[in-house]
């Protein structure tokens, strides 16, 4: 074994080894060449993976602690976009050079984001390169329990958690160089994934997905995966104080349809099922809200505050698009 070898096994075993939460279902974790997990006879696997590169997802200088929370907080979030709850992860961590404090920053941000939500980090992979960081999650829904993207049926109502466009702003306002709310910031370095409400809307939302790339792309692929369209109120939109004032300054609605990284979640659902929600929202202490109706006929429609549909350039962040 050469020096790199044993300073990478040594890596792991001091930031990584017990991260998480403890779980019966863990056989064995990190510290062999594969992780053992039971997965129990009922219920389905549900896996996600998403890698966060610097300077594309972050700026380099970004927090560890913030980045590590952020990049199992991702994942988390289409877990609860499918209503499954949490369970094990895996981590690929791409170094430019071995720092401890970095190390230990992002090892605090991921752990205690971990224990939250009772996941254990079972292995995973670390190498020299440009900073990048690639998680996997897995999480347990019983059989036919999912929810989809393709359940949308013409007549259920769009909602969608908290409020829309905040991080978005907060990213726009650090590249502008100016002052930046910590509330905003916290929006976009440390968001909270929706896990408790997207299990709770197993059996009541026909269909969801978490808000990674703006309401208007997102959306837009739970009604190309059920065939359907939808019609969305502007100003039913929840929008934070600040996010409100850049829109009436700016006449501008990009940043609640098309800025990425809210990770709330948009769902439909029968409107028989609207005073249900609304306790349920009461219930989980989080903020609920109808802002649309799903239409037989495919396409978007966006109706603004005079009632007139409104349309945006560009519908969501695309790695490979030439709109960035």
């Amino acid at each position: 074994m050469d020096e790199g070898s044993r300073s990478e096994f040594d890596l792991i075993g001091r930031f990584f080894a017990d991260l998480g939460t403890p779980r019966a279902d863990v056989l064995l974790g990190v510290g062999d060449d594969c992780a053992l997990l039971e997965v129990p006879a009922c219920l389905s696997l549900a896996v996600s993976i998403d890698t966060l590169v610097a300077g594309v997802h972050f700026f380099h200088d970004c927090d560890a602690e913030a980045l590590g929370h952020k990049s199992l907080a991702v994942g988390l979030s289409d877990l609860a976009a499918m209503g499954a709850a949490p369970a094990w992860a895996t981590l690929a961590l791409t170094l430019p050079e071995r720092d401890d404090d970095w190390l230990a920053a992002f090892a605090r941000g991921f752990g205690d984001l971990a224990r939250t939500y009772g996941v254990r980090l079972v292995g995973g992979d670390t190498t020299r390169g440009p900073l990048s960081v690639t998680v996997q999650v897995h999480g347990l829904v019983r059989h036919g329990a999912a929810v989809r993207r393709d359940g949308a049926r013409p007549g259920d109502l769009v909602w969608v958690s908290g409020t829309l466009g905040d991080a978005g702003l907060a990213l726009r306002l650090m590249r502008e160089g100016g002052p930046v709310d910590s509330a905003l910031r916290e929006r976009l370095e440390r968001p909270d994934p929706c896990v408790a409400l997207g299990t709770a809307l197993r059996g009541i939302a026909t269909a969801m997905i978490d808000l990674s790339d703006g309401l208007a792309g997102d959306l837009g692929h739970i009604l190309a995966a059920s065939g359907v369209g939808a019609e969305i109120d502007l100003t039913a939109l929840p929008l934070s104080p600040a996010v409100a004032s850049r829109i009436a300054s700016e006449g501008d609605w990009s940043l609640p349809l098309s800025s990425g990284d809210d990770y709330e979640l948009c769902f439909c659902a029968p409107p028989e099922q609207a005073a249900l929600i609304a306790s349920m929202a009461a219930g989980l202490g989080c903020t609920l809200t109808a802002v649309g109706i799903i239409g037989a006929q495919p396409g978007l429609i966006l109706r603004g505050p005079d009632g007139i549909p409104t349309s945006l350039s560009s519908v969501g962040y695309d790695h490979f698009s030439n709109n960035t």
